[in-house]
């Protein structure tokens, strides 16, 4: 039975081309790159080319890369980083209920330990955030604007430059959390009016454990890790140059594939779309058209989402209800709440994102198995969840 893997926006399997990179950097270049020697420095060397490499494609100056040990340290560098380094003279920051976790226990962490007021902003049906409202939302204490720039679980893509611009011109910083984006969407930081960007290799085809975080030149963070000074004295520790080097090539790679291969997910995707809603008393989660196109978040009413997750498993279809990072617990979506779905038809969201290796034949399986898969468990289900209801309370779109 082939294995048909559809939890890519949870890591991704790490491209050959990356594996081969990287393994330089552990039986050649294997030196430490604070070291003088000549062993030492070509890994120096090497770091340095990374983050020009890394410039070159978010339009930035080269110092301005700092690389770190993934999305979520890169997160809360940037947010405790910059909080710190202000020492309370101001303390808003604006953010939105359907943040990775990384972002809004970060932020909850501000809030409780650094003195810090937030403001969450709701969300439309699509969970994508209105300009307007983070417009309302400034304060006169307002330091820091953080929005993701598509969303890891339903997809939606914010409109950053347009958000970017409210932001630049009450002169407030605005950091996005692009670690689903990065493989998809322009990442040219002067276009999209960021200050401090976050990406992760795992999410790019690349290893996991690494990530890197643009800082605008003129800001100063308080480092999170303390000891050599290395990363600029942002980011201590030696540094893990084969992960680097492996970052820099999958997202090098993304960017190099990136118009084709948005062109044949995009058909695949809507083609897995389209065939899940016709399966009765179902719909989208996540904006129709301006989503990622690899994702796919549908709502089974009067399903319990794991329930699904372990049938598909049995055929080696692999998919998730959700965000990895909170897989342990059976509570519905944030993300999906935040949207308005009721509660007993949150529990029935699934998401499938789909990759480099998913193929026509890989969506046909999952829509050959799936009518009978939701018949079965709505057959033993107590729910029985009112359709027009949920889209009445949503917002009235299917």
């Amino acid at each position: 039975m082939k294995e048909i893997y559809l939890d890519n926006a949870a890591t991704t399997k790490v491209r050959e081309e990356v594996v081969e990179e990287m393994n330089k950097y552990f039986s050649l270049i294997y030196g430490n790159p604070g070291s003088f020697h000549g062993k030492g420095l070509e890994a120096k060397d090497a770091l340095e080319e990374a983050r020009e490499r890394v410039a070159r494609i978010l339009n930035c100056n080269s110092k301005e890369i700092v690389f770190t040990g993934g999305g979520t340290e890169s997160i809360n560098l940037a947010l405790k980083g910059l909080a710190k380094s202000l020492k309370g003279e101001k303390n808003h920051i604006i953010t939105s209920k359907v943040e990775h976790h990384a972002v809004l226990h970060t932020c909850e962490y501000l809030e409780k330990y650094e003195n810090c007021e937030v403001t969450y902003l709701d969300v439309d049906e699509y969970g994508i955030v209105n300009p307007e409202d983070v417009k309302n939302a400034i304060k006169e204490n307002t330091f820091l604007v953080t929005i993701m720039y598509a969303n890891n679980e339903i997809g939606s893509i914010n409109p950053i430059m347009e958000i970017g611009k409210v932001v630049k011109e009450n002169n407030i910083y605005f950091h996005t959390d692009a670690c689903q984006a990065a493989g998809y969407l322009d990442l040219d930081v002067e276009k999209l009016n960021v200050d401090l960007m976050t990406i992760n290799a795992s999410k790019l085809y690349g290893p996991k454990g690494v990530g890197l975080l643009y800082v605008k030149r003129g800001i100063s963070l308080v480092p999170l890790i303390h000891g050599g000074g290395q990363e600029n004295k942002l980011r201590s520790g030696t540094e893990n140059v084969p992960g680097i080097m492996g970052l820099v090539k999958a997202l090098e790679l993304a960017q190099e594939d990136k118009a084709l291969e948005v062109f044949r997910l995009i058909k695949l995707r809507d083609k897995l779309i389209d065939g899940l809603l016709k399966i009765p008393k179902t719909f989208l989660n996540g904006h129709p058209e301006q989503r990622l196109p690899n994702n796919v978040n549908i709502t089974f009413l009067d399903i319990e989402g794991e329930a699904m997750i372990l049938y598909l498993n049995e055929f080696g279809i692999h998919c998730s209800t959700g965000s990895a990072c909170t897989s342990q617990t059976l509570d519905p979506s944030h993300v999906v709440i935040a949207t308005n779905l009721p509660y007993e038809a949150a529990h029935g969201s699934v998401r499938f994102s789909l990759g480099k290796e998913t193929t026509e034949e890989d969506v046909d399986k999952v829509l050959e198995v799936m009518p009978d898969i939701v018949s079965k468990l709505r057959a033993i289900s107590p729910i029985n969840v009112n359709i027009e209801h949920v889209l009445e309370v949503r917002g009235g779109r299917k």
